[in-house]
């Protein structure tokens, strides 16, 4: 059987984190074993197959999915929020139900930097506990989810705490040039000598509503300041009405980018950001790889987690946002941005190593009979 390695996450579905996230699990995988041969559990196999240089299947389908896993050595599941059931409660059992096909086929699994939580329903805690068991090797990227894993049972094998994938990353080897396209035809100037740029990334977080009226004072004043805003669709569509929603609340102008982004054109897009603010988790990583200074919005404790591990601010959470405090942080971040670049990068190359890292348990795992 040929080293043939299965990976499952939330991946097809136009949402740059979580491809951002394969995108640097195969970086760190194939620059420690460059012949490695990938299949991916993908949302559009098609477009996966095609962006990575992988083989991808139809996730649903499961006779693909049972040939997939019946060819490998290996099922790395993750990264990414998969065993959380906010969004639905379907999440954690799609996803051990790949975990426990593999079980029963005798493959070894690997959880690869996985955020884990919320989860609320006992169904889906009596599922973590019984399948999560039997993993081989256990990766998590923060100390809440190590915590809810063994507060729900799971006793082995031990759980390691490593960064997200995308930290893996280094800016330096990153094409910008695909993103600054994107910026100047959506009429943003990135050049030097223009207004600077801070980019916003925003989604839509139940009925919530405050925390765009909030953006939009605190928009408002950085353009009258002499800044360019730009509002970035992390996950496409979905993120463009809530953008637009904010710039309509706006007496000044600001830009919505329309385009559907890869990861490479999107991390070229924040590269030359002055700031971000961000609500999703992987704006805040992916502008932090690139250097970019953050300011988190928070909708979800791994938001937080993320802040605290690189010494960035938290303004407040989704639902009591307050424009004054917003503005505080980002006049004080903005008072201090070199110093804060300086901070960032240092905190940002030390995750690096820890990210990669990853990618080599997960190579020794695939070795062992």
């Amino acid at each position: 059987m040929e080293n043939r390695i299965v990976i499952s996450g939330y991946y097809g579905f136009n949402n740059v984190g979580d491809e951002a996230v394969l995108y640097s699990m195969l970086r760190t995988l194939r620059a420690q074993q460059p012949d490695l041969k990938v299949t991916v559990l993908s949302g559009d196999p098609e477009k996966t197959a095609r962006n990575y240089g992988v083989q991808a299947v139809n996730r649903w389908n499961i006779k693909e999915v049972w040939q997939a896993l019946r060819e490998c050595r290996l099922l790395i599941s993750g990264g990414g929020s998969l065993l959380q059931d906010v969004t639905s409660s379907r999440n954690v059992l799609y996803y051990l139900g790949i975990v426990q096909l593999a079980k029963m086929m005798g493959k070894k699994v690997m959880f690869y930097a996985q955020g884990v939580g919320p989860v609320s329903r006992r169904l889906s805690q009596e599922a973590i506990r019984r399948v999560v068991n039997q993993v081989d090797l256990i990766t998590v990227r923060d100390e809440a989810s190590k915590a809810l894993l063994l507060q729900l049972g799971v006793t082995k094998p031990e759980i390691l705490i490593k960064a997200d994938p995308v930290l893996g990353l280094y800016a330096k080897e990153m094409d910008r040039n695909q993103g600054l396209k994107y910026l100047e035809k959506n009429g943003v100037q990135p050049a030097e000598g223009a207004p600077p740029v801070i980019g916003i990334s925003v989604r839509d977080w139940h009925q919530y509503q405050g925390y765009k009226k909030a953006l939009a004072k605190v928009g408002d004043r950085l353009v009258k300041e002499g800044y360019q805003l730009v509002f970035l669709p992390f996950h496409f569509p979905d993120d463009i009405a809530p953008s637009r929603e904010i710039v309509n609340l706006m007496e000044e102008p600001a830009t919505v980018i329309r385009d559907q982004l890869g990861v490479v054109e999107m991390l070229g897009c924040l590269s030359p950001m002055h700031l971000l603010i961000g609500m999703r988790l992987h704006s805040l990583i992916m502008a932090a790889v690139m250097g970019v200074p953050v300011i988190g919005i928070s909708y979800d404790p791994k938001v937080e987690a993320f802040l605290k591990s690189i010494g960035q601010p938290l303004a407040g959470r989704v639902e009591t946002l307050d424009a004054e405090v917003l503005a505080g942080e980002v006049r004080r971040v903005l008072a201090k941005r070199e110093e804060a670049v300086a901070d960032l990068n240092e905190a940002v190359a030390a995750l690096r190593v820890e990210a990669r890292d990853t990618g080599r348990l997960a190579l020794e795992l695939l070795k062992t009979n």
